[in-house]
């Protein structure tokens, strides 16, 4: 009696097979149709080829329209487009091709670099060699074979990669017709299950292995997808990106700069720290009553950080510090030895102004909140914009309460979160419990007892909100010192962001010693909440400058109306439209200059100014506006006292509007 492979499929069904059958033939065995759209199988979870014998163990046909198939569909197209480059530049060296986020990409050492006019034709070259539909088939090779036949092809890179594969793991080939590549798989059954939803997107150097001593080598990026209109769509989000890119509105709105001398800090311009105060202003409002702001210092002592576990931890991310006095004396030993930190939080600050007189039970729970500019190094390579910066202001708050009062906390900050995000268009909200990292601090009983109570949370946020909020896990993504809900918001053209945090901490209390005094006159540890919403406020302001494409709400826009005059004789007039809207409270330039209308129309429209009032003779006389909104080609005219009571209630921000209408109830 031969050998039988026992196979449980996701309806719960038992089958066996003769040992040795193959995911193709399970697949033929079920019906020839799943067989001709199977592309690879799963065995307990893991994508295996079509080709391998099968195993006891759960199985799954896995076919193209698969969402797990998209990897298969981009990995085996980077084979194809290294395929194609060297039919077309023989002599070429592959070297690695990973699929990476949204595509994938390939490395080639190339006497001269491949520019962006080479990709049309390397794209036509793979489509060749996708319609021949060569099958995919695997050959286990002795590492001497390898190098030997490598050698010979002149791939000195791909001997390396056989030398850097550990000696416990089969050296795979994987051949599609004559041409084949190094690669641990799997793949699909043929080129020709790749399909034609593919595009090649941009080239830039690389240094072999990411080293700077090595050789630069040429990548070429490249996106891969199961279906035409996905890959359309894609294109369309990153053309949108492209346009919405918050550098270039930054630009056209004169709101920021970078330069050299300050890498990763941002220049801010007027109307640029206009809406950063805006932001500010807004946030200070909505944690009245329930937040008291403070200030910790911006440099501390080196062993406040050592205490706190982040000169342990975070070092490398921070940055060290020295008195310009001990450079100029350097014989001075007393202070050579003070080593101070630039802050890259605000946590051990805050756990000091806790800590500075008793604290009664009663008292808590003590909510401290600041708006604390913290600096933390970021390679110059991940620098971008206002979204990567290492010198930011941070919307942070720490809430310190009793382990009762932990879940009540959670759950009043998710409330203040979903609520800001609602205020700024964000309905699509994801909230995450990033749960114990594989380095931390703190025993497994206090990792269990925070983990524990937010699961508890995480299941009210979603009952709450009715479903609207999708929850997830996150396994040990959690921060060093506790688990943590992480907010990720979705923008108008579907890309998300992870912006606000709520992380539960019982370690750095303990570290500092911080106490309170509960009804018994004991000495309590107290529970630490991180808190944030923006997160990194300059990081936030892009985040909204990109999602309204520039386009910002009248009650965010840094310059909210531009009273543009037709003719001199209406400038009188267009100063007393300006006044008027100042004393309402709006933000508004004049423009008196003797140009033809449309030609102002169309400069502030390039600035993104919300609303161009236009003011001519006519309007002066019967003391009349015309409204042009940006986007609009229309103009609405309406009286000069209503137009003012309609821009002011519009520009008036939505928490002050809810308190006006709760005083007004």
């Amino acid at each position: 009696m031969s050998a039988s492979v026992s196979l449980t499929f996701p309806d719960g069904s038992i089958r066996q097979y003769d040992a040795g059958t193959t995911g193709a033939a399970v697949a033929e065995s079920i019906s020839k149709s799943l067989a001709k759209k199977a592309v690879a199988i799963a065995l307990d979870g893991t994508l295996r080829d079509l080709s391998d014998p099968v195993v006891d163990g759960a199985i799954e046909i896995v076919t193209r329209t698969d969402p797990r198939a998209i990897e298969l569909i981009r990995h085996d197209a980077a084979h194809v487009m290294a395929e194609a480059v060297q039919e077309l530049w023989p002599g070429t060296q592959v070297t690695i091709g990973p699929v990476i986020e949204n595509g994938f990409y390939y490395d080639f050492a190339k006497d001269e670099p491949f520019t962006p006019d080479d990709l049309p034709k390397i794209e036509k070259r793979m489509k060749e060699i996708i319609q021949r539909n060569k099958p995919f088939t695997k050959e286990i090779w002795s590492r001497d074979k390898a190098k030997e036949v490598f050698a010979s092809k002149g791939e000195k890179y791909k001997v390396e990669l056989v030398d850097a594969i550990p000696a416990d793991q089969d050296l795979k080939i994987y051949y599609q017709g004559d041409w084949f590549d190094l690669c641990r798989g799997p793949h699909m059954a043929s080129t020709g299950q790749i399909g034609m939803a593919f595009k090649l997107m941009k080239v830039a150097g690389a240094y072999w292995r990411g080293d700077s001593n090595n050789p630069m080598l040429t990548r070429i990026y490249g996106t891969a997808f199961a279906e035409q209109e996905q890959l359309d769509n894609y294109l369309h989000i990153l053309a949108e990106a492209e346009k919405r890119d918050h550098r270039k509105l930054g630009r056209e709105m004169d709101l920021f700069h970078f330069q050299e001398e300050g890498p990763g800090v941002v220049f801010w311009h007027g109307k640029g720290w206009r809406m950063f105060q805006t932001l500010t202003s807004y946030m200070r409002r909505r944690l009245e009553g329930t937040y008291e702001e403070v200030n910790a210092p911006q440099v501390l002592d080196k062993s406040l950080w050592e205490t706190s576990g982040h000169w342990g931890w975070y070092q490398e991310n921070m940055f060290a510090v020295k008195s310009a006095h001990a450079f100029t004396h350097p014989d001075d030993k007393e202070a050579d030895q003070k080593v101070f930190a630039l802050k890259p939080m605000n946590c051990p600050g805050h756990v000091q102004i806790f800590k500075h007189g008793l604290k009664s039970y009663r008292e808590l729970p003590v909510r401290l909140a600041e708006f604390g500019n913290v600096h933390r190094y970021e390679a110059s390579g991940a620098l971008h914009g206002l979204m990567r910066v290492r010198g930011f202001t941070q919307d942070d708050a720490h809430v310190f309460c009793t382990e009762e009062q932990m879940a009540a906390e959670c759950l009043r900050i998710n409330e203040l979160i979903l609520s800001v995000y609602e205020d700024f268009g964000f309905n699509e909200i994801v909230v995450k419990l990033s749960t114990r990292p594989e380095k931390r601090v703190g025993s497994d009983e206090l990792w269990d007892r925070a983990e524990s109570v937010m699961m508890d949370v995480l299941k009210q946020i979603e009952e709450q909100s009715g479903g609207r909020i999708k929850t997830g896990i996150l396994p040990g993504e959690g921060a060093f010192y506790g688990p943590k809900f992480e907010y990720t918001l979705r923008d108008a053209i579907g890309r998300e962001w992870q912006c606000g945090t709520t992380q539960v901490d019982f370690n750095l209390p303990e570290r500092f010693g911080a106490f309170y005094i509960d009804q018994n006159s004991e000495k309590v540890q107290p529970v630490m909440i991180h808190r944030a919403i923006c997160g990194s406020m300059e990081r936030f302001l892009g985040i909204l400058i990109e999602n309204f494409a520039g386009h910002m709400p009248l009650w965010f826009a840094p310059l909210q109306v531009v009273v543009a005059t037709i003719t001199s004789d209406a400038d009188d007039y267009g100063r007393e439209v300006a006044e008027q809207l100042r004393d309402a409270g709006l933000q508004v330039e004049t423009d008196f200059r003797n140009e033809k209308i449309n030609y102002k129309v169309r400069e502030h429209s390039v600035t993104k100014v919300p609303v161009i009032i236009v003011c001519g003779k006519r309007e002066a006389e019967e003391k009349t506006v015309n409204i042009r909104r940006l986007g609009s080609q229309e103009q609405v005219s309406m009286p000069l006292a209503e137009a003012i009571a309609a821009l002011s209630g519009e520009a008036t921000p939505p928490d002050v509007k809810r308190k006006l209408a709760r005083r007004l109830a």
